[in-house]
């Protein structure tokens, strides 16, 4: 089950079968030749057992991102600061974290005690022993070399968009990088692209490409009711790694959410724990838009015996994430009173409480969470994206990373009706409201 709680609080998830929700009817094209398949996301890419809050038991936790712990473990030459020596932003970070500690502390307990009631986060018995896919991405790279190629004219807007598939299957003369892909089939499809094979979801649509190629999205003609975005926040930990290409925040300004954007659409914002990030994002970047900030929710990461991933006081590292949700405010829908609009309140201070993923900047997916707010038929998108969700439409330079075929199992099917019931999810909640904070009510249903 996608969603294993649902309360007062916020909502336990198993951000695995929120991937696999989209595969359970899956066909491998190679040439002409089509069969069909079983496709499983790797189970060992969510398998963090225990974590003993070292540098080694924590590695798998988010790719290896451990930086701030290695240093305070390993001897260092440079002067060191005295205690009381902190600067404005850990001070800043520092007052956040009180604030918002016991809110994080009692819905956790709270949330992970009802999961482990439904035999949930009470650790794995099963180990998982495949390593880890180590696939090399150069989607961002290839974005670079297509910007040689020529843009599409506005008058051309019709031809902004393109099939994934042809009649026959063919894939090869798909222009990902200057056009809105889709793939408008009812199943999963294994293709060929770029001499790669990556698993696309039913009903999807993608655009590769950088903020220079961004008009075919606006193009694209579609308002979307849902925007979440997942920004390559500059930061020290990321200078050194070089992992991938950070984004002053300045730049964030240019997103075009206001053509993008539906009235009174829900914009969901995944900000690190910077302080000065989170204010740039509520005192700026959303005001900037015209979004008004409605709420704050956190990711709190966990191993499957329901432990924080980190110590919840570590002045380094903490086991969560913070989201900012706003609604798009635009001047012409002013007059539209709320009832009008058919708005959906959006509590503030929920938790999403999930195992993380080892493969470093992949995040669970939203959609069973935020369709409470914005209804299950909503159009939604997702910019910065590494992945793809069926229903939705995903926008990045690395926008098909964790869509590549070594991140799935695929096993041969006969026929779509080889795959067993139990693989389909089903995606209702477990509701537990004894485990709502007091005076707090569980979100309403559709």
């Amino acid at each position: 089950m996608a969603v294993v709680v649902q309360s007062g609080h916020g909502w336990v998830l198993d951000a695995c079968s929120l991937i696999d929700r989209g595969y359970s009817r899956c066909v491998r094209w190679r040439g002409d030749l089509k069969s069909h398949v079983k496709c499983r996301f790797k189970r060992q890419c969510f398998h963090l057992l225990k974590c003993h809050y070292s540098v080694n038991a924590c590695a798998a936790v988010d790719g290896g991102n451990t930086d701030m712990l290695e240093k305070i473990n390993k001897p260092t030459k440079k002067r060191k600061r005295k205690h009381n020596e902190l600067n404005q932003g850990e001070i800043d970070s520092r007052v956040f974290h009180e604030k918002i500690r016991s809110v994080i502390l009692e819905g956790t307990t709270s949330l992970v005690d009802s999961a482990r009631s439904l035999g949930y986060l009470n650790g794995s018995a099963d180990t998982v022993k495949e390593s880890l896919p180590l696939q090399e991405c150069s989607l961002a790279a290839l974005c670079e070399m297509a910007k040689e190629l020529p843009l599409v004219d506005d008058e051309e807007q019709e031809e902004c968009v393109q099939l994934l598939l042809a009649e026959s299957g063919c894939t090869s003369h798909v222009d990902l990088f200057s056009r809105v892909t889709e793939n408008r089939e009812d199943w999963a499809t294994v293709v060929t692209l770029m001499g790669e094979e990556y698993v696309i979801p039913p009903h999807t649509a993608f655009l590769l490409s950088d903020f220079t190629r961004i008009q075919p999205l606006v193009h694209y003609g579609r308002k979307f009711d849902l925007i979440v975005m997942d920004p390559p926040w500059e930061n020290k930990s990321v200078k050194r790694s070089r992992r991938y290409s950070s984004l002053p925040s300045s730049q964030l300004k240019r997103l075009p959410i206001p053509l993008l954007a539906s009235a009174n659409c829900l914009v969901v914002t995944w900000v690190t724990n910077r302080p000065s990030h989170l204010r740039f994002v509520r005192d700026e970047l959303y005001p900037h838009w015209g979004v008004e900030v409605i709420a704050e929710w956190f990711w709190v990461k966990v191993t499957t015996s329901g432990q924080f991933v980190f110590p919840l006081d570590s002045p380094h590292k903490k086991p969560y994430e913070v989201l900012v949700l706003g609604r798009y405010r635009s001047s012409a829908d002013a007059s539209m009173s709320s009832s009008e609009t058919k708005e959906i309140p959006v509590e503030d201070c929920r938790l999403i409480v999930s195992i993380p993923s080892a493969l470093h900047s992949q995040k669970p997916s939203l959609s069973e969470v935020l369709k409470l707010y914005v209804g299950a038929e909503a159009n939604c998108l997702e910019l910065f994206a590494r992945s793809l969700q069926p229903g939705w439409t995903s926008w990045g330079n690395e926008v098909l990373k964790f869509q590549h075929a070594s991140y799935f199992t695929l096993t041969p099917a006969d026929d779509p009706a080889d795959i067993s019931k139990d693989e389909v999810c089903t995606d209702e909640p477990t509701v537990t409201p004894a485990s709502s904070a007091p005076g707090e009510s569980s979100p309403p249903h559709h």
